[in-house]
């Protein structure tokens, strides 16, 4: 099976297992078509004339047009001049459309309920990455609207900073618990003991909230910042997100008024590397040793400002 008979299986599974391919969705009495329509001309989404919409959702508009008058007909949507051009007529769900879509909504929440309530907490959150990479990757025709969101550390995040550092690297480089103290170590120092006046922490995040990447702007010594913990899931990875956290980490340490930065790395990261060498860093200094359970090339890396 090549690439596009994987995605049309996938294609033909996701639609059964939800019901896309019933004469009535979700037992609606409307087709997914129609339950569409009267969503999307309540939440604006596609637009507000039903020429937007239409093209909005890849529908003919005559098909579309004949389910126009027909929701109007049943008294669910509503014609209205807009009052900014008065040759534009906007459509708007009147209380009858809503009270017919309420039903629906309810059997909807429901059924992906139903598929939820046997995963565990960390399938679910594994299943809302997997879904936010293909919408990134095969669904989206802008790229652009889809950009990771970078925010400041919050509650709850120095957890999954310690967990995906762990497994990453026991998982590609064989790291043994040694690795995730020192890890736990700098988050538990970060929370404690942060200066908010030039101490910040930053997560890359879809849309959605998923959790994409990591990094902290430390303290090291009244001249130098230290760039700490940067991190980028692997299915994140060619987006430019550790371009982004990296110049985000330097920028703060400028603004903040320190002189410079200093970091620590592995040799063998030789991704992360080519990103600080491409801000400015340089190694300025190296030694082999046996750490993490690994023989390891540990590195400092400098930018001065």
């Amino acid at each position: 099976m090549d690439e596009i008979d994987r995605i049309r299986a996938f294609n033909r599974a996701y639609t059964k297992a939800i019901g896309l391919l019933d004469s009535s969705f979700l037992e609606s009495g409307l087709s997914l078509a129609e339950v569409r329509l009267l969503q999307d001309i309540d939440s604006g989404e596609s637009g507000s004339t039903a020429r937007e919409i239409s093209q909005a959702l890849r529908l003919d508009e005559g098909y579309a047009s004949r389910l126009f008058k027909r929701f109007e007909e049943k008294g669910w949507i509503e014609r209205q001049p807009d009052p900014k051009d008065a040759r534009r007529r906007l459509l708007q769900i009147s209380p009858s459309g809503l009270a017919r879509l309420a039903p629906f909504r309810v059997s909807a929440r429901k059924a992906v309920g139903e598929r939820l309530k046997d995963l565990s907490a960390v399938s679910r959150s594994e299943l809302l990455a997997a879904m936010d990479r293909i919408e990134q990757l095969f669904l989206q025709e802008d790229r652009a609207t889809d950009r990771p969101i970078l925010r400041d550390v919050e509650p709850g995040d120095a957890g999954w900073i310690i967990q995906r550092h762990a497994e990453f690297y026991a998982e590609q480089y064989g790291f043994n618990a040694d690795f995730e103290a020192v890890v736990a170590q700098i988050l538990a120092d970060f929370l404690t003991k942060r200066e908010p006046r030039c101490e910040r922490g930053w997560i890359a995040t879809t849309k959605s909230g998923t959790r994409l990447g990591s990094v902290l702007c430390t303290r090291h010594d009244a001249e130098l910042a230290k760039l700490r913990v940067l991190f980028v899931e692997p299915n994140a990875r060619g987006l430019g997100l550790g371009r982004a956290l990296v110049s985000a980490c330097v920028r703060h340490a400028r603004d903040s008024g320190f002189k410079g930065m200093t970091l620590w790395t592995q040799k063998n990261l030789e991704a992360a590397c080519a990103l600080y060498a491409e801000h400015g860093f340089q190694c300025v200094h190296e030694q082999a040793e046996h750490a993490f359970g690994q023989h390891v090339v540990n590195q400092t890396w400098e930018i001065r400002f």
